[in-house]
């Protein structure tokens, strides 16, 4: 099999079993950040853009633009939580898999193309829907898709190595209540860094769904400068994110190894 029919194979099988559940994913996966978008920025931004023009730009514009990269994380370290340990554990069909021709690696290459196909699909019809609601334009809306999805794919591989080596489902729901959402509350996402206590500020610059803003604001929003976003290159986004990615990979084709192989 070649290097890369196995890692198709994945995809396929990835798809196949969407197809069966894609209807329960779409409310988490699309719809909730819709409500906060709606609820956030067209509801709560009015009175936000009324009593002050600090941001240079509505609120609205601010919110989804964040919530665009705040996608991306949630769908991302979601595709390395719950489906991994159901490979391991539940369904255990990554067993059955390194049966066959395909290796450990390959899963994880499949599962990585099939984030990024997802991803892309859901952050498109995302940008789509943030231009319907007037707080972005269409071409850097769509330009801004890539980091999103470069930023779930970062949470993804970052987050699967630590799945691998995790025996049952409760420690991932304390991965999401005590790590996910306060990067979702205190990244950017509803108000600049700059608005948190001086001691909690590099920590925010030091968290992923930070990067992830800032890049999604620089491509969506062009012009704006402080307080929207910071002085930071958009090349510095990009490699934290990209290595945090490459790293992710490595550690998790070697963990799922391990646990696979034992």
């Amino acid at each position: 099999m070649s290097a890369l029919t196995a890692p198709l194979r994945i995809v396929e099988a990835e798809v196949l079993s969407y197809h069966r559940t894609w209807r329960g994913t779409v409310i988490t996966s699309l719809v909730n950040p819709v409500f906060f978008l709606a609820a956030m920025g067209a509801g709560l931004g009015r009175l936000v853009d009324e009593g002050t023009g600090e941001l240079g730009l509505t609120y609205l514009a601010f919110v989804a633009t964040g919530l665009m990269a705040a996608s991306g994380m949630q769908n991302g370290a979601s595709d390395g939580s719950f489906p991994v340990l159901a490979g391991i554990l539940w369904r255990r069909h990554f067993h059955g898999a390194i049966t066959t021709p395909i290796s450990t690696r390959d899963i994880i290459v499949g599962r990585f193309l099939w984030a990024t196909i997802k991803l892309t699909l859901i952050l498109g019809v995302f940008a789509v829907i943030a231009v319907l609601f007037g707080a972005v334009e269409i071409r850097p809306a769509l330009m801004a898709v890539p980091p999103s999805v470069l930023t779930g794919l970062a949470f993804m591989s970052a987050i699967t190595p630590w799945t691998a080596t995790r025996e049952n489902g409760a420690s991932l729901s304390s991965l999401f209540r005590f790590a996910i959402v306060p990067l979702f509350l205190f990244s950017g996402t509803f108000f600049p860094i700059t608005r948190l206590p001086g001691f909690l500020q590099p920590v925010a610059y030091a968290t992923p769904l930070f990067h992830g803003v800032e890049m999604v604001r620089k491509i969506a929003l062009p012009g704006v400068g402080a307080p929207v976003v910071t002085a930071l290159p958009l090349w510095v986004h990009l490699v934290y994110l990209l290595v945090m990615t490459a790293v992710g990979l490595v550690l998790a084709v070697r963990f799922l190894d391990r646990r696979l192989r034992p």
